[in-house]
């Protein structure tokens, strides 16, 4: 069944500023990998749709979604934090990425594909019900997931999270939705300051040191992710990719290679054939350093296709 690969040109448009790292040469980057490697051609893509209303409100508060569309400003930025604007084509590019993970869901429950990639920007894991934050604006994994519950009669969804920066967003819509299995990694203490004292049983966050490296991470995902995941049994799988845990990062300090993406998204699609009959929606979170992001992409990839 094949690979689908979900993007739109809006995302490359939006755009917080020159020396802002979660820019839009990103995507250029990952593209122009994907074409070098000849991935590009094995891929079926699809062009990212705005997403609907009533998804994003099953997510956010309607008095949040209403401010975003009230400050969406005609040029220059308008800042909704410390280190997140929005620009003319921001509020577009966030609907698409929203838009993407709704439909890569629509995509692997009708047999369509069995896999999917969002490559799209803005990111969306820091994105609470009622705020922006970490440079995201809706929680694009979450409006997948709620979709795969609510429109398409599943009753487990598995949200795991390997960016480097623990999913605070991700974290408020679901904790305590026995629906839901979250599992994440990331470094702490770092940002958002979150995740390390969840108590939700739902929820399973093991935070990392500053310069723990593919062992440290490789025994993270084998003792505390694949278990629960395991005894959960998702029928559908939604991963959080970030690539900003990779050693070349200038964002944090964790030491990931690419073949530990590689070797993460092996372990998930294990999981997602027993449990889920192979479905998973992987959507684009962090990764800042341009080379390191392309290279793990690919390996995320190639893993879909049982290659790395």
């Amino acid at each position: 069944m094949p690979l689908a690969y979900i993007s739109h040109p809006d995302c490359q448009l939006h755009d917080m500023g020159p020396h802002h790292p979660e820019r839009p040469g990103r995507l250029s980057a990952i593209n122009d990998r994907l074409i070098a490697s000849g991935l590009d051609m094995a891929l079926h893509h699809y062009n990212a749709p705005l997403v609907q209303r009533e998804l994003l409100e099953a997510v956010h508060s309607p008095e949040y979604i209403a401010k975003l569309y009230d400050i969406s400003p005609e040029e220059g930025l308008v800042w909704v934090g410390g280190d997140t604007a929005m620009g003319p084509h921001t509020l577009t590019a966030a609907l698409r990425a929203a838009g993407a993970a709704a439909m890569g869901v629509d995509l692997v429950m009708s047999g369509k594909a069995s896999k999917v990639f969002c490559g799209v920007r803005p990111p969306g894991h820091h994105a609470e019900r009622g705020s922006a934050e970490g440079f995201c604006f809706f929680n694009n994994v979450a409006i997948a997931a709620h979709h795969a519950l609510a429109s398409h009669g599943l009753e487990r969804v598995a949200i795991a999270d390997f960016d480097v920066h623990h999913c605070n967003g991700t974290e408020d819509i679901f904790a305590g939705d026995d629906r839901v299995l979250l599992c994440s990694t990331f470094q702490h203490p770092f940002y958002p300051h979150t995740g390390y004292d969840c108590k939700s049983a739902n929820v399973v966050n093991v935070p990392l040191p500053a310069g723990a490296d593919s062992v440290a991470f490789r025994q993270a995902v084998e003792q505390y992710w694949l278990p629960r995941l395991a005894a959960f049994a998702p029928q559908l799988i939604v991963i959080s990719a970030g690539f900003d845990a990779h050693q070349a990062d200038y964002m944090a300090q964790l030491n990931l290679v690419d073949s530990d993406y590689a070797w993460v998204t092996r372990r998930l699609a294990e999981q997602a054939d027993a449990s889920a009959g192979g479905r998973i929606v992987s959507s684009l979170e962090g990764g800042y350093e341009l080379h390191a992001l392309a290279r793990s992409v690919e390996a995320h990839l190639k893993a879909f296709f049982g290659e790395a």
